[in-house]
């Protein structure tokens, strides 16, 4: 047995999901997605990956600015929907989109609710130094990621994981647990667990302020801070007016004053608050990432320099 579904997602972590669903043999009604955004040098209207495959699957693609007109909500009721699955979508779903289903609207979320409701869990988790995430399927309601957890799977932050690399991890995993959910779903065998009221935190939306690196902090949180905004959008640091950012780092002992080069061997090694940092791999600013050597080789430091 199949359920007739809505799929409403944006980014490239939301494709997984959407392919599994219709290998799983889903009858998928509608794609949502957020409007196409000028991106690139022409700055020509760009689909969201999830747009771009829904096309390239023969898909029916909606658009929409916003579901708060009536005209929008009508058009979603008329699907006449078992079921609506939202994974990373981007727009709100007001009360009468979230009941319009026959058996409600699943959210796919990266995080281990209630810790890191909102915009950037992947990013905040390894930024805040988390030895630990997951993916947890839950029921929607008109909170911010407030409803009940449906099916829930633990993941291991590596030592040296990325956003990136987490990313695609979690984006699979994910892909797995919701089929798994909508099959409980159709057998009627899908248990919702409240939320807990207490460990409740926010992943706020990475602001581009935040990307400049603090070289007094401690050399393992800038560790944490660089990996957690790699690839993108990459904690940075600036020297001779250019912008650098740092995608690979090793926290290393070592002392001086906070961005002072320690070391430019096998590395470049820069002194925190704390301890200090071996750079292993950069990315000037309209360049591709580059190993340390390579990156010294067409922009030589010298130690005893200090980065901002």
């Amino acid at each position: 047995m199949s359920l007739r579904i809505a799929f409403m997602g944006t980014p490239e972590f939301s494709v997984p999901v959407l392919a599994e669903l219709i290998g799983a043999g889903h009858e998928i009604a509608a794609v949502y997605s957020q409007p196409p955004r000028k991106a690139g040098r022409g700055m020509a209207e760009q689909p969201s990956p999830v747009h771009r495959f829904a096309q390239e699957h023969g898909l029916e693609i909606r658009t929409p600015v916003s579901l708060k007109s009536a005209d929008e909500q009508n058009a979603f009721a008329a699907l006449g929907l078992d079921v609506a699955v939202v994974v990373a979508y981007g727009l709100i779903l007001p009360k009468p989109v979230l009941d319009a289903p026959r058996l409600g609207c699943l959210n796919l979320h990266a995080s281990l609710l209630p810790r890191w409701r909102g915009a950037a869990p992947i990013q905040r988790a390894i930024m805040a130094g988390d030895k630990q995430t997951g993916v947890m399927v839950m029921q929607m309601d008109v909170g911010l990621d407030t409803g009940p957890v449906l099916l829930a799977e633990h993941v291991p932050i590596a030592p040296s994981a990325t956003s990136g690399s987490l990313h695609d991890e979690l984006s699979q995993i994910g892909a797995s647990l919701m089929v798994r959910a909508l099959a409980a779903l159709e057998r009627g065998t899908l248990q919702a667990t409240p939320q807990p009221e207490e460990g409740v935190t926010y992943a706020k939306k990475i602001e581009k302020d935040e990307a400049r690196i603090d070289w007094s902090r401690t050399a393992h949180d800038l560790d944490c801070h660089i990996r957690g905004l790699s690839p993108f959008p990459g904690a940075f640091f600036e020297v001779a007016s250019t912008r650098v950012k740092i995608l690979r780092a090793t926290p290393v002992s070592g002392k001086g004053a906070p961005g002072e080069v320690l070391s430019l061997e096998d590395g470049i090694t820069i002194a925190c608050g704390g301890g200090a940092l071996k750079i292993t791999e950069l990315q000037r600013a309209g360049k591709g990432p580059m190993k340390s050597a390579d990156f010294l080789r067409g922009f030589p430091l010298a130690k005893g320099e200090r980065l901002a």
